[in-house]
C-alpha cells in the first residue's frame, strides 16, 4: 500500500491544485525518478503548508528533514522577506543539493540549511519559532518533541508529516518486520501528541498522514 487515500480520490485532489512554478515542478520530477533517492512531501501536503504559512504568517520556521529543499522552498515562498527558515539535514549530499535549489529560488536570504543530526541541532538552537515542520527520521519524532515544544512559541504550530505511515499505524494492515519498530514508535508519537496537556492536535489523512498540533 503506497498511499492512505484511494488512488481515484488522490488523483482528483491533485487535479485541484494550482500549477507549480518551474523549479518546484522540476524537483517533483526529480523526486519521482526511481533512480534518484530524493524524498519530498506530497503535492497536497505542500498545499497544506502554503495555507498554514499564509494563515499563521510565521516570522521563524524550523524544519527537520530538508531533503532537496522542496518543502523549505514551498514555505519560504509565502514568508515575508525578513522571515527566517532554518532547515536541518543530516546527509551532506542532500544538504548541498538543497542549497543549490534554494539559490535557484532566490530564497537564500530567508532559508538557512544546517547540516547536522536533528537531535544535535535541537540541542543548541535557541530563540522561538512560530512553526515547526517535522519530516526527519520517523522513529525519532517522540525524541524531537520535547525540544520542539521548548522552541515553539505559545500559539505556535507543529506540523508532523508521514504520521499514518501508509496506514500501517493501524492494525488493519500487516507491517513488514523491518518496519515494525518505526510503526510502533509512530503510533506512540500519535498517542503522545493527541493526549498531551497544552497541545491540541488534529490528524489529517492526506499524503501519508499529517498531524497539526497547536501549543496552547
Amino acid at each position: 500500500m503506497d498511499t492512505i487515500v484511494p488512488s481515484y480520490l488522490e488523483e482528483y485532489l491533485r487535479s485541484l491544485l494550482p500549477q507549480r512554478d518551474e523549479l518546484l515542478a522540476s524537483l517533483e520530477k526529480e523526486a519521482a525518478d526511481t533512480n534518484t533517492y530524493a524524498p519530498i512531501i506530497e503535492p497536497e501536503v505542500a498545499q497544506l503548508l502554503r495555507t498554514l504559512v499564509m494563515l499563521k504568517k510565521p516570522k521563524r520556521i524550523l524544519e527537520l528533514g530538508t531533503s532537496i529543499g522542496y518543502s523549505a522552498i514551498v514555505m519560504a515562498q509565502y514568508m515575508d522577506e525578513d522571515g527566517e527558515l532554518i532547515t536541518v539535514e543530516r546527509y551532506s549530499n542532500a544538504a548541498s543539493r538543497a542549497g543549490e535549489n534554494i539559490k535557484k529560488a532566490h530564497l537564500e536570504n530567508i532559508i538557512k540549511v544546517v547540516e547536522e543530526e536533528a537531535v544535535t541541532a535541537l540541542s543548541w538552537l535557541d530563540g522561538c519559532f512560530d512553526m515547526i515542520f517535522l519530516d526527519a527520521a520517523k522513529g525519532q519524532y517522540s525524541e524531537f518533541l520535547p525540544y520542539c515544544l521548548k522552541l515553539l512559541k505559545p500559539g505556535g504550530i507543529i506540523v508532523s508529516d508521514d504520521v499514518l505511515y501508509k496506514g500501517e499505524v493501524t492494525d488493519a494492515i500487516d507491517t513488514e518486520k523491518r518496519k515494525v519498530t518505526i510503526v510502533k514508535r509512530m503510533n506512540e508519537y500519535l498517542k503522545l501528541i493527541s493526549g498531551l496537556d497544552g497541545l491540541t492536535t488534529s490528524v489529517l489523512p492526506i499524503g501519508n498522514g499529517v498531524a497539526i498540533s497547536v501549543k496552547e
